[in-house]
């Protein structure tokens, strides 16, 4: 079945897959070929697929998953990282610069909270996914 992952700087992955696994808010599940159409949510997480017997592993932030008529699986979300892209060091880096904020902010008035623990959240899972992909390996 046909696979794309779209963010809004590119498009992070585009090939013919065997099936995928990724989180909805309503929890994991997974898409073979002639699966229902379907239009989710998507919490930040990680995204599995195989090909040719092999699996691969993308964290991506939140974002919307479509499976199509035509049996094609079409994910757009704000961020997409093949696991072997992470770079770890910065991942944890960004985690504890938006830790910090947060930690900061706790008594100023105008701070996004939201926006900073989405932050942290999307670090965690590339620090989740990359250590995961390099224990795989």
């Amino acid at each position: 079945m046909k696979f794309q992952i779209v963010t809004p700087e590119r498009t992070a992955f585009s090939d013919e897959i065997d099936q995928i696994s990724l989180m909805t808010e309503e929890g994991e599940i997974t898409v073979l070929p002639h699966h229902i159409p379907l239009v989710t949510n998507l919490k930040p997480g990680e995204i599995r697929y195989k090909k040719q017997g092999k699996e691969f592993v993308i964290a991506v932030s939140s974002g919307f998953g479509v499976v199509r008529d035509d049996g094609s699986v079409v994910i757009l979300a704000d961020t997409a990282e093949h696991a072997h892209e992470i770079d770890l060091a910065r991942a944890e880096e960004a985690r504890a610069r938006a830790a910090k904020l947060m930690e900061s902010a706790r008594n100023k008035e105008d701070v996004d909270y939201v926006a900073l623990a989405a932050k942290i959240e999307k670090e965690l899972n590339r620090l989740r996914v990359g250590n995961k992909y390099r224990k795989l390996k």
